[in-house]
């Protein structure tokens, strides 16, 4: 068999012809990501259903600019981030708190309401530490503990260098454990 460079054909697909995802299936594939990271980017609960909304109409609008599904991901997730960004500004100037509401938690497998209390307890220190962190360093942190990813796909995912991703994670480990430091020596003067 002729390799296609050998046949003197193009070894890429035309501009023409990358294959980008509809919206439905940018949609049913994302849908979850957003919700997601939208909340752990300190988005009220409350909030997080219009914010979503905000995402997908901004995905729609701007479809046309999404230059194949090898880049999707990175793509929405840019968008999430703004939206976020957007969100948790808002809320500081309204007073509002941010992330989730304990009292909408509910844990299927707490066998009693004292697990369930505990772990709304550590829900909401959690939630107050990411607070605690700024948004560049909420993001780090987020996306490497709490949805997996590497410091490589993260730096692909936001188009910034390696060593600024790893400079940040390392900063956002130092303050959240600062933070948690905090709470917990209030905790232990607390009766």
């Amino acid at each position: 068999m002729i390799s296609p460079l050998a046949a003197g054909l193009p070894t890429e697909a035309p501009v023409g012809l990358v294959s980008v995802p509809s919206f439905e299936a940018l949609y049913h594939e994302h849908f979850a990501f957003v919700w997601r990271t939208l909340w752990r980017l300190g988005v009220w609960q409350a909030s997080v259903p219009d914010a979503a909304q905000d995402v997908f109409l901004v995905i729609h609008r701007r479809h046309a600019d999404l230059h194949g599904s090898e880049v999707a991901r990175s793509w929405v997730y840019g968008i999430v981030v703004r939206v976020a960004r957007d969100y948790r500004r808002a809320q500081h100037r309204k007073g509002l708190p941010s992330g989730l509401d304990t009292d909408e938690i509910s844990d299927p497998k707490a066998a009693n309401p004292c697990q369930q209390l505990e772990q709304n307890e550590a829900v909401a220190v959690l939630n107050r530490l990411l607070d605690s962190l700024d948004d560049e360093k909420r993001e780090a942190l987020v996306l490497v503990e709490l949805e997996q990813m590497t410091v490589p796909e993260i730096a692909e995912l936001l188009g910034i260098n390696l060593n600024t991703i790893y400079t940040r994670l390392r900063a956002a480990r130092q303050d959240f454990a600062r933070a948690l430091a905090r709470v917990r020596a209030q905790e232990r003067k607390q009766p």
